[in-house]
């Protein structure tokens, strides 16, 4: 517990798909997937990656022009990097932007976060990919996005930081009475009550039993003089009338 925090120092596939990162199983398939690969940063990226920033959500118009009037605010730009597909050459929502000193950076990634671009409220954090070992992106079953509560959801980033975990060793053990020795005796005395308070109800209910058919006997024959009365009742005013 004294080497936790809410952002993850290491990427741990199993543990970024745990809320407070204490699963010992994967709970869906893209965790198995994010375990089971390989993953090198791309060599092709230039650039300190302690000076980019990530920006995701972004809206599929948006260009780097805007982009770099947006981020311009906050210092000087070295390099913007929207990513696009390879055969379409559209952009797929996200992108890098290298800043040239730390104080413009540690600014953006304060205040630019939930920016609204072009109708989109966008994210923003630091590149993980060649500052966080073992880090393993989404398209493999990694990260830490995802907005969709029945999804692929991450924890250890800014947008989902864990949650500290709860120590509840104590409390089990009393739920299950397996507490002190006071609290075991207290458990199988209250069984025993419990059970002697069963069997009495029992008798009773045995015992009650014969009444209640004696009451439903009892109130059939009611039932039946009262009828042979209002019969005789009747056969006597039909002579009267006669």
């Amino acid at each position: 517990m004294n080497d936790w925090a809410p952002i993850a120092k290491e990427y741990d596939p199993l543990k970024a798909g745990s809320i407070d990162g204490t699963d010992e199983e994967p709970h869906d398939r893209a965790v198995w997937r994010a375990m089971l690969a390989r993953y090198v940063p791309n060599k092709g990226v230039t650039g300190d990656p302690h000076l980019t920033l990530f920006v995701a959500r972004l809206n599929l118009q948006t260009t780097e022009e805007k982009l770099k009037e947006v981020f311009s605010r906050y210092g000087d730009i070295r390099k913007i990097r929207l990513v696009r597909d390879l055969v379409t050459g559209f952009s797929k929502g996200y992108a890098f932007i290298e800043y040239k000193e730390e104080r413009a950076l540690l600014k953006a990634h304060r205040d630019a976060n939930r920016l609204v671009i072009d109708q989109h409220e966008i994210f923003v954090d630091f590149e993980l990919e060649r500052t966080l070992k073992g880090w393993i992106p989404r398209r493999l079953g990694g990260g830490f996005g995802g907005k969709k509560e029945s999804g692929q959801l991450r924890f250890g980033g800014r947008d989902r930081p864990f949650r500290k975990p709860i120590n509840l060793p104590n409390m089990k053990n009393d739920f299950y009475g397996e507490g002190s020795a006071e609290k075991r005796n207290w458990s199988r005395e209250g069984a025993r009550d419990w059970r002697g308070r069963d069997r009495d109800h029992e008798r009773n209910r045995d015992k009650r039993w014969p009444e209640r058919e004696r009451s439903w006997a009892w109130g059939e024959s009611e039932r039946e003089r009262d009828s042979k009365e209002e019969r005789s009742r009747g056969r006597e005013r039909k002579d009267r009338d006669r």
